[in-house]
């Protein structure tokens, strides 16, 4: 399939008003909320009913469904608890279209999200609708008295959308990987530039302060903000590119158990890993499937569909670290490509800061509930919108997944 759409980047960033902003602009907000919900269906645009019917695995979800969702979020916890008398899409929709928020109600199975061929994407397109109208006449008619609260909700659907336009290409990349037509998202695609410069930043060591500070938005998980100790550290300016993870593979490092977490080790042999994810291998050229389609394997990109397991050995072939993500965020603003590449793994579990405390209600399932069996992740991707990144953001993944624009970077401490 070829389709002559560009991918969507999000170039004109979503431009949140201030919640704290006293009178609110409404106007703003409103044009706010169109603009994240039509960049989603701009990612939608370049596909047929078909593509965005396929789940190829149980970790992705259609992009029907990604659609869906994020309409149902607005209708869940939204419209239904602002608007009196308002008039639900279908009353369906709570279960087909509810993820993982178990105070909101019953949900379907996560695996089966590619057998729900109804509603049709046509039928999605007016429940987008249906909700967009409802949501803007709310924000310009709300009290002067509620309409903080209801900015608040809109804002975290938002940023909520953004996560999953994001996990719309990633989804989507995978789903056509597995299609022996190896067709394109878009033909045009391209890795966006990129400038590395060889060096490290240095941190002295002590004690740092992480988390979010100030104003402006943040999910819960990156607050509060509190005292860390850091060891004196550096950490590569550049990310670990295609041309050094293939002087690892050349060098047997995938069947090096010594290189290897146990689980990391058990993961690689049974899943047949000998190279990061959509590499393939013909008359000994290494290429990738893209966004764009399969593509030859630049030594020069950063790499990128690797999993924790995989970061993790190569570091240990390098004989270097992961950066802790209180490294990684003290040092944030020195770094190359930070942001708008890959996500960049570190070691640090995902856990609560000292102090957490989730949202009140089914808004606290959000994070909180899935501290735990993972690992932090800083930075953003070529697939993250504009506008949703930050130097506290904090993503986390299961060690062995691998989907995702994910990369990494390495740390020394010099012992």
């Amino acid at each position: 399939m070829a389709v002559t759409a560009q991918v969507p980047d999000a170039r004109t960033a979503f431009p949140p008003p201030s919640v704290e902003a006293r009178p609110v602009d409404r106007g703003a907000w409103i044009a706010a909320f169109r603009h994240v919900r039509d960049e989603t269906e701009r990612r939608a645009a370049p596909l047929s009913p078909e593509d965005q019917q396929v789940q190829s695995m149980p970790d992705a979800s259609p992009t029907k469904w990604h659609r869906a969702h994020t309409t149902w979020f607005f209708e869940q916890f939204l419209l239904k608890q602002h608007v009196p008398g308002y008039r639900v899409f279908d009353e369906r929709f709570f279960y087909l279209f509810n993820s993982y928020y178990v105070q909101a109600g019953p949900r379907a199975p996560r695996i089966s999200r590619g057998l729900v061929t109804r509603p049709t994407c046509d039928e999605v397109a007016a429940y987008r609708t249906h909700v967009d109208a409802a949501v803007a006449d709310l924000i310009a008619g709300a009290s002067e008295a509620r309409i903080a609260e209801i900015v608040a909700i809109v804002e975290i659907g938002l940023h909520h959308e953004q996560q999953h336009q994001e996990l719309m290409l990633t989804d989507i990349l995978h789903a056509f990987a597995q299609n022996p037509l190896l067709p394109a998202y878009d033909a045009g695609w391209r890795w966006p530039a990129l400038s590395q410069r060889s060096g490290r930043v240095t941190l002295e060591g002590g004690v740092a302060q992480m988390g979010h500070a100030g104003s402006g938005f943040r999910f819960d998980n990156e607050e509060p903000r509190h005292d860390v100790l850091l060891r004196p550290v550096d950490l590569d300016r550049a990310l670990v590119t295609n041309g050094e993870w293939l002087e690892f593979m050349q060098d047997g490092g995938y069947a090096k158990p010594e290189l290897w977490l146990s689980d990391g080790f058990v993961a690689a042999q049974t899943e047949g890993w000998e190279a990061p994810g959509y590499w393939r291998q013909r008359d000994g050229v290494w290429s990738s499937m893209t966004l764009a389609g399969v593509k030859p394997v630049d030594p020069a990109l950063p790499v990128t569909h690797v999993s924790y397991y995989e970061a993790d050995a190569f570091a240990r072939w390098a004989g270097r670290d992961l950066p802790t993500e209180a490294e990684w965020e003290t040092a944030s603003d020195a770094l190359d490509a930070a942001f708008g590449h890959v996500w960049q793994w570190t070691r640090s579990a995902y856990s609560a800061y000292p102090g957490y405390r989730p949202l009140p209600g089914a808004l606290g399932e959000y994070n909180g509930k899935f501290m735990v069996s993972q690992f932090v992740l800083r930075g953003a991707s070529v697939a993250t919108p504009q506008g949703h990144s930050r130097p506290t953001y904090r993503n986390f993944f299961y060690p062995h997944q691998r989907w995702q624009f994910t990369g990494l970077r390495l740390s020394d401490y010099g012992v």
